[in-house]
């Protein structure tokens, strides 16, 4: 068991941005909305419990609340933004609307020392943080006091110190607030006594026993994409079962120039892990047809995917090789907590791509999800705990639906070779510069329009292709690269030269801003 801190999530944007800090001080959290708190307090028995943000106001009729075992667990709990108005609201306090709201960048100064506060910030210094609020607290609640204040928020963090409770109006997880992660660090290493061991060494243990006792002699098909989620679950698998293990690889036709056979080079080679490989880009390709949104893209191929593993599952059990009973993929964390979300929140359709809830009842075979506790980067720390190659830890994420989402509007076979073959000149460019660590993801899209151009002596009317590299660490938020305008005309110059049907290249500046879950 380790020690573990609840967070609980009122519906902001950027709780996971709260469990990031948690997990980066390598203490386990996990985050349930607020109707699950109670229960999770009882199962999880945390050292300590955060109270995210949200968008409501303590003053609506039904708004949202922390259940009050939560304050009489006898545990520290630390408020942010909602949370401080939830606290004081429930602990006999006041807050009032109505007043200057705070939205972005502030300043706040520290009145009093504090254990929350204590070698990040000193009594009488300012410092700048990241406010987002309309209510604000007015009244504290009985042994609560002040000890910060800002233009706006006169009660801007708050302490109680007998009871190790603490607040802040102000967002302490993001990257706005430069000393909010020390801040965090105090209340979880030092006020709620977790211990650090939430390392990838002790997780690959306790996974491969966990993934034993969950599978017995059972069969398990991996569902393998070849991104670094699916492909280090493949090899924790392997290591915990061995050859009961059969990894499924379906090639959809809407993966990326080559990406099949790295593929099936690595896992029949380098691991010799029993691996199926799937043509179905046919298949695949026939049922997208026509198909213009989105979502529907996704639901369809996922269906497929079930469809095909479900088929793969009779193949192998009439071969002699006994059922499989399990399937398994590479679900993370985001994964799950995106799908169960705050009731009406952002994320609330998000990865409607991915099997989280569960499996059709017709496959008589149960979700096998090793990964789901973990968020990517983490994901990349397994991965060369395992010694994966780090061709796969360090790739860049690529999407169940592949470049179905990265082709707006209806789905063709000459559509996808123009967008594989700009992708390819792209990501080449970026390898040949040095420059492929240093960006989270980049890629090639297909906008949904056509350019008229002169090429030569030539009148043309072609695709206009769209490429994307941002920087991250957790893809939670993101930026821009800022790429040299030469290097970016070279590419640009490769494209429309070598790649027929395209005329125009645009690079995206645009932000992914918290809470902004997929951008493409």
């Amino acid at each position: 068991m380790h020690d573990t801190i609840l967070i609980v999530d009122f519906g902001s944007q950027v709780t996971k941005l709260i469990a990031r800090r948690v997990r980066e001080e390598r203490v386990y959290c996990e985050i349930v909305p607020f109707q699950k708190a109670d229960a999770a307090l009882r199962d999880l028995r945390p050292k300590g419990v955060i109270l995210s943000g949200g968008p409501a106001s303590v003053l609506d009729k039904d708004a949202p609340l922390a259940p009050p075992s939560i304050f009489s667990a006898g545990v520290p709990v630390l408020g942010i933004c909602y949370g401080e108005q939830v606290m004081a609201h429930q602990l006999g306090g006041a807050v009032e609307g109505g007043h200057s709201r705070e939205f972005g960048r502030a300043e706040v100064e520290l009145k009093k020392r504090s254990a929350l506060t204590d070698g990040v910030w000193e009594v009488g210094e300012r410092y700048p943080v990241w406010m987002s609020h309309g209510d604000r607290v007015t009244k504290l609640p009985p042994g609560f006091e002040a000890i910060a204040t800002s233009a706006n928020a006169p009660i801007a963090m708050v302490a109680d110190e007998k009871r190790h409770f603490y607040a802040a109006q102000f967002h302490l997880e993001v990257v706005h607030t430069p000393h909010g992660a020390a801040l965090i660090r105090n209340f979880v290493r030092t006020i709620a006594a977790c211990a650090p061991d939430w390392t990838m060494r002790a997780f690959r243990d306790e996974a491969v026993e966990k993934i034993r006792r969950e599978v017995g002699g059972g069969r398990v098909l991996c569902a393998l994409s070849g991104g670094v989620d699916s492909a280090v679950a493949a090899v924790l698998l392997h290591e915990a079962i061995g050859d009961r293990l059969t990894c499924v690889f379906v090639d959809h036709g809407l993966l990326r120039l080559g990406e099949g056979e790295r593929v099936v080079a690595l896992f029949r080679g380098h691991y010799n892990i029993p691996l199926v490989h799937v043509a179905a880009a046919d298949f695949f390709l026939k049922a997208l047809s026509g198909v213009e949104d989105p979502e529907q893209k996704r639901k369809i191929i996922g269906k497929l995917f079930i469809d095909v593993f479900e088929a793969e599952a009779k193949k192998i059990a009439k071969d002699g090789g006994g059922p499989a009973e399990f399937l398994a993929q590479g679900t993370l964390y985001p994964d799950v907590i995106e799908s169960i979300s705050f009731a009406g929140g952002p994320s609330a359709t998000i990865k409607s791509h991915h099997n989280v809830g569960g499996l059709p009842e017709r496959m008589h075979m149960r979700l096998v999800e090793p990964l789901r506790e973990l968020f990517k980067d983490e994901v990349r720390a397994l991965g060369r705990e395992i010694d994966l190659p780090e061709a796969f830890v360090g790739r860049h994420p690529f999407p169940g639906p592949g470049l179905a989402i990265r082709c707006p509007g209806a789905v063709t076979r000459e559509k996808l070779e123009i967008l594989r073959l700009a992708d390819e000149i792209f990501i080449e460019e970026i390898r040949r510069a040095g420059l492929y660590d240093d960006i989270w993801q980049a890629f090639a899209a297909l906008l949904p329009v056509r350019s008229v151009g002169v090429m030569g002596d030539f009148r043309t009317y072609d695709h206009v292709v769209a490429l994307r590299a941002v920087t991250s660490t957790d893809g939670m938020t993101a930026d821009f690269y800022p790429f040299d305008m030469a290097f970016l005309g070279t590419i640009a110059r490769r494209i429309v030269n070598e790649v027929k049907g395209i005329n125009r290249v645009v690079y995206d500046i645009t932000s992914k801003p918290p809470g902004t879950i997929e951008w493409e």
